[in-house]
């Protein structure tokens, strides 16, 4: 029996791993089940699974968890330190799914601990990317991707020589808004960002993929996973969303990962990895989809994807500057203090004003290095915003 720990739990990839783990119970002793404000959901998920404990992120949720896991025998926990002991504790495999900056340190620990990290908290790699692989070098312990474009390629990548490999390509969907125009993307509201077209995702992730920073930060992802050159790395626009990602070899051969639009093969991947095993995903009829389609992303559209291949020539800590202030502009957007396309000139702007800063140019990268640069990064983004509003 394989002990497991799921971080970011009540979350769509938490809760399709879920949906997977309790299809075959009797394999997996659940360790810790983490969430936000999705109280009764945690509760219910971790009675279901007889968790040893659960944890919500906000301490004034406790009495709630506390309540609704009453005479169950499952414990119950709250906060940031109270996430991160629960990483501390033995797990074989632990989901990574916590969303933003915050999945950091608890992936850190659980790696410390010699755990198989299934990631599929991308802000890990994009704000302390050497760190992480370092930690799990170190510490020997695994990580497997679980965002769909990265398993796909570690999939394609299977048996194969890397040093033959000239080119990744990873697939974007285009998002909510792929066929807008610009002014009509100006206009956009947090409604309309957050309905997209093929997944079914969170709020923050699905806005994301309308801008393209999801794929910009997968992008920079890619970089860090796989420690090819950014120059290798393309992103394609094809809106079915079935071919998750693509690898090009030297003698001129593309390897892609065809697949429905669904999580549960990414995870299932991970989950039962070096073996492949039956996963309750749509078998595709290519026949009756026909065609598949692809064009180039606009740059002018999609701004979010020059800026992650600045990020990744200037190195250092700017992958946290970029994440922290990409959070933050998406928090102005939501709060509508900022237009849809201001999201990416917010981004820049504080690239451009942290680009001279020693304290973030000439650290070490540390856990409290990335802690710092991102604190001073979400400031710099309020500070922008706040500027703009008064003007």
């Amino acid at each position: 029996m394989r002990k497991v720990s799921i971080f970011g739990a009540t979350g769509s990839i938490g809760q399709n791993t879920i949906d997977l783990i309790a299809r075959d119970p009797e394999s997996y002793d659940v360790v810790a089940l983490t969430g936000g404000r999705n109280i009764a959901q945690l509760a219910e998920d971790a009675r279901r699974l007889e968790a040893d404990v659960a944890v919500t992120a906000h301490d004034a949720l406790l009495p709630d968890l506390r309540a609704a896991l009453e005479g169950s025998g499952v414990e119950a926990a709250a906060g940031g330190e109270a996430i991160a002991e629960a990483a501390d504790r033995p797990a074989d495999w632990v989901m990574s799914a916590i969303v933003g900056a915050a999945g950091l340190r608890p992936g850190l620990r659980a790696l410390e601990q010699g755990a198989t990290l299934a990631l599929a908290n991308k802000e890990s790699l994009v704000t302390a990317g050497p760190l992480i692989m370092g930690t799990a070098k170190t510490h020997d312990a695994r990580i497997l991707p679980v965002d769909s474009e990265h398993s796909a390629v570690f999939q394609g990548l299977v048996g194969e020589d890397f040093d033959a490999v000239e080119r990744i390509i990873i697939t974007a969907s285009g998002g909510a808004f792929r066929d807008w125009s610009l002014e009509d993307m100006a206009r956009a509201t947090p409604a309309q960002a957050s309905s997209h077209p093929n997944w079914n995702m969170g709020q923050r992730i699905t806005i994301d993929s309308a801008s393209m920073f999801n794929k910009a930060l997968e992008v920079i992802e890619t970089k860090e996973f796989f420690g090819c050159s950014h120059e290798m790395i393309e992103v394609l626009v094809h809106p079915e969303s079935m071919i998750h990602a693509l690898v090009g070899f030297n003698d001129g051969a593309l390897m892609a990962h065809v697949g429905p639009p669904d999580m549960r093969h990414a995870i299932g991947y991970a989950l039962h990895w070096p073996e492949r095993q039956t996963l309750p995903v749509e078998r595709l009829d290519l026949a009756r989809i026909g065609q598949f389609t692809f064009r180039a992303p606009d740059p002018v559209r999609y701004p979010a994807l020059r800026l992650a291949h600045e990020v990744l020539e200037a190195g250092g800590l700017n992958g946290a500057v970029f994440n922290a202030a990409k959070e933050r502009a998406l928090d102005g957007f939501l709060e509508g203090r900022i237009g849809f396309l201001q999201m990416a000139e917010v981004v820049e702007e504080v690239l451009a004003r942290m680009s001279s800063d020693p304290r973030h140019n000439n650290a070490e990268m540390t856990l409290d290095t990335v802690s710092e640069t991102d604190h001073l990064a979400r400031q710099v983004a309020d500070d922008v915003m706040r500027e703009w509003q008064n003007k």
